[in-house]
């Protein structure tokens, strides 16, 4: 992983642009890693868990600035928030410990399941997500957003793109947030994967410090605007995008899919 990469301006300036669109997406509604991986994957030359370990560079700078947005102007409900980080930040480590061992197409067409699982069920159920109410209370509650935290934390230190939007279907249609809290929710839990991963990645030398700096200044700027928009329009303008984001993941691991079994 020490050998040097060759990176052109024109390359540069287009995983600079894939981060602030990247930070935008991700602070309304999560899955900019969507944009920001493949992005990465791109470069010449990168191993696939370079690309990983740098992402979450970019990444932790992107979801730092969106979470302290949505703390000051949402209040997210810290007793659901400092349970499920605690349990992602943990998982996100074991999940990034076998990143480079497990093949993402193992998993790929779990994923595409579930994604258009989400996605119907979004459709089918408009009023979901407009208010919020809690399914329990106390203990239960608590337990349940452990145990989300635990298995989004895994999957995001093990591949991580729609963690975001996987967090936010998770608060709204498990625990009962409406949208715009459990996107507020969704920032700190995802800060937290997103330093598991790199507490794993940065002692074994994968993370690409200049191209993660650089893709995260950019995810940052990206990070503030979403966030302050998403927080601006409310909750209907976040299951909007939430939408459209779902839909793009589903295409994309269709076609991935596709490509994997029959191509």
């Amino acid at each position: 992983m020490a050998h040097v990469l060759e990176i052109d301006a024109l390359t540069i300036i287009l995983l600079v642009l894939a981060g602030l669109t990247a930070g935008w997406v991700d602070a309304v509604v999560g899955g900019g890693g969507l944009i920001q991986l493949p992005a990465l994957l791109l470069v010449p030359g990168i191993a696939p868990v370079q690309a990983l370990a740098t992402n979450k560079v970019g990444s932790i700078m992107g979801t730092s600035i969106s979470a302290l947005t949505y703390y000051r102007r949402v209040g997210p409900d810290l007793r659901t928030a400092a349970p499920m980080a605690v349990a992602a930040f943990v998982a996100a480590i074991a999940g990034a410990a076998v990143a480079s061992r497990i093949p993402a197409e193992a998993f790929t067409p779990i994923i595409l399941v579930a994604c258009v699982a989400v996605a119907t069920w979004t459709l089918a159920r408009p009023s979901v997500g407009r208010t919020t109410v809690l399914r329990w209370e106390g203990n239960r509650h608590v337990g349940a957003a452990l145990g989300l935290g635990l298995l989004i934390g895994a999957y995001d230190g093990l591949l991580g793109p729609g963690t975001g939007s996987f967090l936010v279907i998770s608060l709204v249609g498990v625990l009962g947030y409406a949208f715009l809290p459990a996107s507020a929710i969704a920032k700190i839990v995802n800060f937290a994967t997103n330093a598991g991963a790199l507490v794993f990645f940065v002692p074994h030398g994968a993370v690409i410090w200049s191209l993660g700096l650089a893709v995260g200044a950019a995810n940052l700027v990206g990070g503030y605007i979403g966030a302050r928009m998403a927080v601006a329009k409310g909750s209907g303008f976040v299951r909007v995008i939430f939408i459209v984001v779902v839909g793009a993941l589903v295409l994309r691991l269709g076609y991935q899919t596709v490509q994997q079994y029959w191509g």
